[in-house]
């Protein structure tokens, strides 16, 4: 990862973007337009779903499906590993994989309940390791490890997918995101980086019940009605990940990086392609920003305010006195994932 390029000049922020818009975790995102192309169950998910509202938040687009239980949200998703990882790194894959899954509940709103999980080795004892992170993850963020599927033969390669499941008592959505909210990003930043990998680990020497009180901020905020929308820090970055965010309703976004919470003399380059153990952005109503904030610091996280959504399909982004615009969903969509928004005031 190229990580020694260091931003002090305002000229260099074209320099920045251009280098983030062209990381593999960023094209690996754009090959999502494929599926997203592909007819969807929308028709037949509406015959299910009293409202096309409920219909909608069952539908690719969020961190996970959301589907509608009496007065409560399952929440649904699944993590695959990328096969090198799950080589190199087996007991680490495992217990990312639960991670990231974790986390993909969390941005809803919700609570995890258990996991189930498929992998592939050649190698016996790596297996093994997998299964432990797995296993270790689970303890640590208290889910059931409810079995799943493994194969194991010399000729198989390095494989490993977990699914997830949770509930929500009141949702988070990207499709919630509208004009004016504010921006901000909720990070650990009580960690270290994995190597020269882009993973931030926050959670090496926590015990789980930190974990978990961590966890725990955003759906009790949710919950108070203090949240709109959120969605995790993932592989592409916080800008990959921010257009995530924004691309379902079709927003934009002006950012501030000079803002950002980040560790101390950290590159800026490599913690703009982070992806950490907890890390979320968040949208939310001017009032209740002092309240956000407050409550994640109770837990000893940073909470910063780095934007506003905008109504203009366009990710804009400051660093000093450069401004510079980043991308443009009109003109050239991300994942492809775009609906009609809908209203918070339906939902809240």
């Amino acid at each position: 990862m190229a990580s020694a390029l260091r931003i002090s000049a305002p000229s260099m922020l074209d320099e920045l973007l251009e280098l983030l818009r062209n990381t593999p975790a960023m094209r690996a995102k754009q090959d999502i337009q494929r599926p997203a192309r592909q007819p969807s169950s929308q028709a037949h998910a509406q015959q299910r779903f009293v409202s096309e509202r409920d219909a909608r938040y069952a539908l690719p687009g969020d961190d996970t499906a959301a589907i509608r239980v009496g007065d409560r949200y399952q929440l649904l998703a699944i993590e695959g590993m990328l096969p090198a990882f799950v080589e190199t790194a087996p007991w680490f894959a495992g217990w990312s994989a639960v991670m990231a899954n974790v986390s993909d509940i969390t941005a809803m709103g919700g609570r995890a309940c258990a996991v189930v999980n498929a992998y592939w080795h050649h190698d016996a004892d790596a297996a093994d390791q997998v299964l432990a992170g797995i296993r270790a993850a689970c303890d640590a963020y208290g889910l059931i490890l409810a079995g799943g599927h493994t194969s194991q033969a010399p000729g198989n390669t390095a494989n490993l997918a977990v699914a997830i499941t949770g509930i929500a008592k009141r949702l988070l959505s990207t499709l919630h995101v509208a004009p004016g909210q504010v921006l901000a990003m909720a990070v650990d930043l009580d960690g270290r980086w994995h190597a020269d990998a882009p993973y931030w680990k926050a959670f090496e020497n926590q015990p789980g019940e930190r974990l978990r009180e961590k966890l725990e901020v955003i759906p009790r905020l949710a919950e108070a009605g203090l949240l709109l929308a959120a969605k995790d820090i993932s592989n592409a970055g916080l800008l990959g990940t921010l257009l995530m965010l924004l691309e379902p309703n079709n927003c934009g976004a002006e950012l501030n990086l000079d803002v950002l919470p980040r560790p101390a003399d950290s590159d800026l380059l490599r913690w703009l392609q982070a992806f950490p153990s907890y890390g979320f952005l968040l949208t939310l109503a001017e009032a209740d920003w002092v309240d956000v904030q407050t409550a994640f610091a109770f837990q000893g996280l940073r909470c910063e305010r780095i934007g506003q959504i905008t109504d203009s399909a366009r990710l804009n982004v400051s660093l000093g006195a450069a401004q510079a615009e980043f991308w443009n969903l009109d003109a050239q969509p991300f994942t492809g994932f775009c609906h009609a928004p809908i209203s918070t005031q339906e939902e809240h």
